[in-house]
């Protein structure tokens, strides 16, 4: 770039970006053109190789920044939106997004106006350059070549449809940090030989290989796994859209799968098999039964961790079972539910609304506690929506050995274990669902959600949840 001059009077400026790409560069120039109050109107933005516009010619020669100019106001929520929406592949973007940072000088709260058309456009490209990284996240998919030296080298084809390749290269050298690859792209490529990453020109896709041994392996299992109870098929395409599938080597059994779904569903069914295609014995008749076979089970990952089943306790015959979602650190070392501080909490919450614990059957949706380990902790994870599937098995065993009239799902973990789908707390509470054994639910949210808490948000959380219990208490005494 030459040298930097003094505004002119009616001067129109032209900034060659060097990258189509490059945020920071244009938040520079950006705020220098504030300070010297350069409307938006007599700007140019011309990216690399393209035409411009009437003004793409005008003067190069940005005008030097006054040395009393006061600070370029630019929100966080703007900061966080244009970082994103420069990434998109509209050429309108740069310009946009200068014409909103000009007048967010006069209107620092314009990014709360939804109804304003630029603010709602960017927001728009925001999205969906979110959405663009989530799919190349999702799609790309290595194939296995040999290097020259005979070693193994990874590559992957993906067409975006923004710029958004170097700006996701680091997710890609974090997760993949020991394997040597490359990622080619229309818009660019991205080498990684497992210390240094370097960026190169657009590629072609005939410059990828084609399919390689190891994806015969990966067909094989994504058919085992695939779960014809889960199946939807308009959800499915909104995820994967089609113009991936020419890319994933697990595209070509889509439609197989899809047409046999029903059949295999019935199957599934008859045979009694989890959604990780694996069979169940039939349901235990006792409690002990139940506790003995949740230890050996292994349906799903979370078995297999270094972790102990823990089981429900509390009088076979109770009026009201209470379920979470899992056994959590010192459920799984004790091999009791609700001991560490979400129980504690709900212990006192079920005394203020005069509830016994020792009168209920208290279990979790999921028997076995999912982490991952930092150091030495085990740090909590969330069960999956097929492990929850599958461990309703015992679940529902539970409840049909004890027959509870009422049964109170804290989290959405514990609805889904009995429910079978997701569904809103806050529209839930409050109300019972019958189920088809003739008992009710209720449903509130689980003591730790409140942990998470602090302030007024806790307060207004607790004494949600003290309703709940209020109603489930007020219900019992009715059905008593």
């Amino acid at each position: 770039m030459t040298a930097l001059q003094h505004v002119k009077p009616g001067a129109y400026y032209a900034v060659n970006l060097p990258r189509p790409d490059d945020f920071a560069f244009w938040r520079d120039r950006a705020r220098q053109l504030i300070q010297c109050d350069v409307p938006p109107d007599r700007v140019a933005w011309v990216e690399p190789g393209g035409a411009g516009d009437l003004f793409a010619n005008g003067d190069t020669r940005l005008p030097a920044s006054p040395v009393d100019a006061r600070p370029v106001r630019a929100s966080k929520r703007f900061l966080g939106v244009a970082k994103n929406a420069a990434l998109h592949s509209d050429p309108e973007r740069f310009a946009l997004l200068y014409r909103l940072l000009w007048r967010l000088q006069a209107n620092p709260r314009i990014m709360e106006d939804k109804t304003d058309a630029d603010v709602r456009r960017v927001e728009e490209w925001d999205k969906n350059v979110r959405r663009d990284s989530h799919k190349m996240h999702a799609f790309v998919r290595f194939r296995q070549v040999e290097d020259g030296d005979g070693g193994e080298h990874y590559v992957a084809w993906f067409e975006p449809d923004h710029h958004i390749v170097r700006a996701n290269a680091g997710f890609f050298r974090r997760r993949f940090a020991n394997m040597r690859w490359s990622i080619l792209t229309p818009r660019g490529t991205l080498h990684w030989d497992g210390e240094t990453m370097r960026e190169g020109p657009p590629a072609r896709r005939e410059d990828a290989p084609g399919d390689d041994p190891v994806e015969d392996l990966w067909r094989k299992y994504y058919a085992s796994i695939f779960n014809p109870a889960r199946l939807k098929v308009g959800a499915m395409l909104s995820e994967m859209p089609k113009k991936y599938w020419k890319n994933l080597p697990e595209a070509s059994l889509i439609p197989e799968l899809i047409a046999g779904a029903q059949t295999r569903e019935a199957q599934m069914v008859d045979a009694g098999k989890s959604g990780f295609g694996m069979e169940f014995e039939d349901k235990p008749e006792t409690l002990e039964a139940i506790d003995k076979a949740i230890h050996a089970c292994r349906q799903c990952p979370i078995g297999n961790l270094d972790n102990h089943a823990v089981m429900g306790e509390g009088p076979s015959d109770a009026a009201l079972m209470i379920v979470g979602e899992q056994p959590g650190d010192q459920e799984d070392m004790a091999g009791r539910p609700f001991v560490g501080p979400a129980g504690q909490l709900l212990d006192v919450h079920l005394e203020k609304a005069g509830i016994r614990r020792s009168t209920a059957y208290v279990t979790n949706a999921v028997k076995h506690f999912k982490y991952v380990q930092r150091g030495k902790r085990r740090i909590h994870q969330s069960p999956a929506a097929k492990e929850i599937d599958t461990c309703r098995w015992w679940q529902e065993a539970e409840r049909a050995i004890v027959q509870p009239k009422l049964v109170l799902a804290m989290g959405a973990s514990a609805a889904r274990g009995i429910l079978g789908k997701t569904v809103s707390i806050n529209k839930a509470r409050g109300a019972p669902i019958a189920l088809e054994d003739g008992s009710e639910l209720w449903i509130t949210a689980h003591p730790s959600y409140l942990l998470r808490l602090d302030g007024e948000a806790r307060e207004e959380q607790a004494r949600l949840f003290d309703a709940d219990l209020a109603a489930v208490k007020a219900r019992l005494g009715e059905l008593s």
